[in-house]
């Protein structure tokens, strides 16, 4: 089949290669370069530099309705969405016969949106999966061709999960594709919750809230954008930790093992990054406070 395929981060890049593993992928269109790191210079998407290594063509626009004369005129059956950070149009999601299909990291209807991986764990969902989906004009509300359960590990982070749903996605991708033509895709059921963009500020960790939420914070915003807390003037984001038994103090003091007092119960510190320094484990930090009274706080 001739492909079109519409992708920005490292997540869409398995997908990517495995479509053009099996498929004719007329070109690639992902987000234009941008500045992606704290320096100054330019890096072209993950998506680009992977299919550049592909020998395919790359389109980098800056709105999605500048490549739609071209993605009609590319003699492709179909579009491949995955990840690519844009809405599509609908003139350019009616320009090929068989439309677009989009790989989503949830269960839909359950968490339409920017951020369904994240949202999921900050609910204390205990499964999610992947959807491939038809396009529409909405946000997420297609019709599904395929969609695979998976269980959320009690301990599991963001990455650690996201990283397993793009490998079934994948899978789930190659296998669907070629029975596009012969299956009727099934409109989602059931009660449908949005999944927005994350904010920095939502991951601040609020000591007076129970170990377990606080731990379902500090996994969902493992690797990005980190839960975080204040020791004195200085942010301190948290990495890792896991409920434990309370110490019975104040919320958010740190007894000298790293375990915090929370609303309900006690989380014990396993990663934390200071501000303007590099991860490092709990106990390196506490060591390095020597023995200093510490209180977290917002």
């Amino acid at each position: 089949m001739r492909l079109v395929f519409f992708g920005t981060p490292s997540d869409a890049v398995p997908a990517l290669r495995a479509v053009a593993a099996s498929h004719e992928v007329a070109f690639v269109v992902t987000q234009p370069d941008r500045r992606r790191g704290r320096g100054t210079t330019t890096s072209a998407s993950p998506v680009k530099v992977a299919a550049q290594e592909l020998g395919l063509e790359v389109r980098t626009p800056a709105r999605a309705t500048e490549v739609v004369d071209a993605v009609r005129t590319s003699n492709a059956e179909l579009g491949v969405v995955v990840a690519f950070g844009q809405l599509l149009p609908d003139d350019l999601l009616h320009a090929l016969a068989r439309g677009f299909v989009n790989v989503h990291f949830s269960l839909l209807p359950r968490w339409r949106g920017a951020a369904p991986v994240e949202r999921a764990i900050l609910a204390g969902d205990t499964e999610t999966g992947v959807c491939i989906m038809a396009l529409d004009a909405g946000l997420d509300t297609g019709p599904v061709y395929a969609r695979r359960s998976s269980a959320i590990g009690p301990r599991e982070t963001a990455g650690e999960l996201r990283a397993r749903l793009v490998e079934i996605g994948t899978e789930l991708l190659v296998d669907t594709l070629p029975r596009i033509s012969e299956v009727i895709p099934e409109p989602q059921r059931g009660p449908a919750l949005l999944a927005p963009k994350l904010t920095v500020e939502e991951f601040g960790l609020d000591w007076s809230h129970t170990a377990d939420e606080l731990d379902r914070i500090v996994r969902a915003g493992n690797p990005r954008p980190g839960a975080w807390t204040t020791v004195g003037d200085e942010r301190l984001k948290v990495m890792r930790a896991e409920p434990w038994p309370a110490p019975g103090r104040e919320p958010g003091a740190v007894d000298p093992h790293g375990v915090v007092t929370t609303g309900n119960g006690g989380l014990r510190l396993l990663e934390v990054q200071p501000e303007g320094r590099r991860a490092m484990t709990a106990d390196a930090w506490l060591a390095g406070r020597h023995g200093e009274p510490t209180v977290l706080g917002r």
